[in-house]
């Protein structure tokens, strides 16, 4: 015991610790939570999650919190459908897919005039497309000035450059490669038009109070759907471009507000005598669609 005696001292000590520590978690685990205060995001509508491209937008610039919160009722009116037969249906159907899939990315594009009454009929179409509440949180800007298409062009090419040696990464490059792709956007100097399509993050009404716009991306997604449909229809090329990280600049550029923001552009125009175009093959339908 003698061996022992001088230890005693360390080991009460040791204990000593354990028990405080033991003490303190109990008292941790005893209290009741706080119960969460709002913050003022979690105060405002719901709203999809903004496209991730590193393109933030600021909403702090009209950062009120005002939304609007009313609800009208939208009156109700006959719904008068297209009847065809199923012959005219099949007919139809096949018509409209070997259209469609004659529909490429082309980026060889000529600056041959297009007449402005076809652009305009193009984007209508794109406008009949569903939204969530039917916020139609869309915004067509089309460009045909030919020094605002080369600022456009030199914003693009100089982000571009940056993200195919620096952000893209090596396996994303390589894939792009077989297509024959890279930073140069000569089209964007030579097509007729611009489209770049803004979706709206929330809506302004006219007494300056906020709308929730839900599901905007997807909304704005599908109508861009319908647009590039509505081009291959009357026989215009394009090809869909996500600048990445050039929204903010573009936005400043085309004056627009801070609501908006950039989710694609699209050069619009006829095919130049020498456009070529990958040699590609689509998917079979077995491989697309799974019947049950």
């Amino acid at each position: 015991m003698a061996l022992f005696s001088p230890l005693t001292p360390v080991f009460i000590a040791i204990l000593c610790i354990v028990i405080v520590a033991m003490l303190k978690g109990f008292k941790k685990k005893s209290k009741k939570p706080k119960a969460p205060t709002k913050s003022a995001s979690e105060s405002r509508p719901w709203v999809d999650e903004d496209l991730q491209d590193n393109t933030e937008l600021n909403l702090d610039e009209e950062d009120n919190d005002d939304w609007t919160h009313r609800e009208v009722d939208v009156p109700q009116i006959p719904f008068s459908p297209l009847q065809l037969s199923e012959g005219e249906m099949l007919r139809r159907s096949q018509q409209f897919f070997e259209l469609l899939n004659k529909r490429r990315s082309v980026r060889f594009i000529s600056p041959k005039p297009v007449p402005r009454e076809v652009i305009d009929n193009v984007i209508r179409t794109a406008g009949t497309s569903p939204s969530g509440a039917h916020t139609e949180p869309w915004t067509y800007v089309v460009v045909a000035d030919p020094d605002m298409k080369h600022k456009i062009r030199e914003i693009i090419e100089e982000e571009e450059e940056i993200n195919y040696r620096q952000r893209m990464g090596e396996k994303w490059v390589n894939d792009l490669k077989r297509l024959r792709t890279n930073w140069i956007k000569e089209y964007l100097d030579t097509a007729p038009y611009l489209i770049l399509i803004f979706k709206q993050v929330y809506g302004k009404l006219s007494d300056g109070k906020k709308k929730t716009h839900y599901y905007n991306e997807i909304s704005v997604s599908i109508s861009c759907g319908i647009l590039l449909a509505a081009l291959q229809n009357v026989g215009l090329v394009t090809v869909t471009t996500t600048p990445l990280n050039c929204g903010p600049q573009l936005r400043v550029l085309l004056h627009r507000p801070a609501n908006e923001k950039l989710l694609m552009l699209l050069p619009v125009g006829y095919p130049s005598e020498d456009a070529t175009v990958p040699d590609l093959n689509r998917k079979k339908l077995e491989d697309i669609m799974v019947f049950v």
